[in-house]
């Protein structure tokens, strides 16, 4: 699926997605394809996500170090439940997490950025 945006976002847009990942184009002009990936408003990173249900603090350590209102968990092609310990260390620190399918979590990245808002993403692979 290619997806467009009337008002392009600052930072790393999520311009479609398919078998092969979400394409990505980076501030700097260049566009990847990652099978699994980190957002913030800075910057795209592949990542190598553990199973859903060790998903922990340690693993969105890139995303953290950000301020962040939230963070969109993409779950993978279905919707799954937050671990409640991640949900319970982001409570702490002031970050809500918002779960979705990963189709949805892409979508909504470049609406909630173009909006401005300061969020992080974390997107399973689509075919998890």
């Amino acid at each position: 699926m290619r997806m467009e945006r009337e008002r392009p976002a600052a930072g790393p847009l999520v311009r479609g997605f398919g078998a092969g990942g979400y394409r990505v184009d980076a501030p700097d002009g260049t566009m990847g394809v990652y099978p699994a990936l980190l957002l913030t408003a800075t910057r795209a990173d592949n990542w190598a996500p553990p199973p859903l249900d060790a998903l922990d603090e340690a693993a969105l350590a890139p995303l953290l170090g950000t301020p962040i209102e939230f963070l969109l968990l993409g779950t993978g092609a279905t919707l799954r439940r937050a671990p409640r310990a991640l949900v319970a260390a982001l409570d702490a620190r002031g970050i809500g997490v918002e779960p979705m399918d990963s189709r949805a979590a892409a979508r909504a990245w470049g609406v909630l950025r173009a909006e401005e808002r300061q969020i992080a993403a974390a997107l399973y692979p689509l075919d998890h």
